[in-house]
């Protein structure tokens, strides 16, 4: 039977924001994501998609692939550990805004998609701008 999840000693280190006067947006892919099945023990993978709008800090790659290791042989239902990384992100980095995505491969013929959000209190989106669609010209030259 799998371990319940513990907390990691040192789950994450982080940087300061190299642009902090500007919203911009970090994304990461993280495709090698495993946990087990807390009810049976059986191994569950997924994509985990990780998309934040730094304030003040950033996360270190290395320390968060480590992070993302540690759930390898822990038991986790799926909303929960989606939950517990944002939760654990938020805590470190205090972003203006992050969203976890986590795509679980399939599973009694059952794909799984969870999402969790934060924003930071006060913090709202710049208006997108619309821009015009420009047609490609034809090249001049033959």
């Amino acid at each position: 039977m799998p371990s319940k999840p513990s907390k990691p000693k040192q789950p994450f280190a982080s940087f300061p924001n190299p642009n902090p006067g500007r919203d911009y947006l970090i994304h990461m892919q993280i495709p090698e994501f495993t946990c087990l099945c807390p009810l049976t023990g059986q191994p569950d993978f997924a994509t985990i998609a990780l998309d934040y709008i730094a304030d003040r800090r950033c996360v270190e790659l290395k320390s968060l692939k480590l992070y993302i290791w540690a759930f390898r042989n822990q038991g986790a239902f799926h909303e929960a550990v989606t939950n517990r990384i944002l939760d654990d992100l938020v805590r470190l980095l205090a972003p203006r805004f992050m969203r976890v995505t986590a795509r679980f491969f399939v599973r009694g013929g059952i794909y799984t998609t969870v999402v969790a959000e934060h924003r930071k209190r006060g913090w709202k989106p710049a208006q997108p701008i619309e821009l015009p669609v420009v047609e490609d010209q034809p090249s001049t030259r033959s």
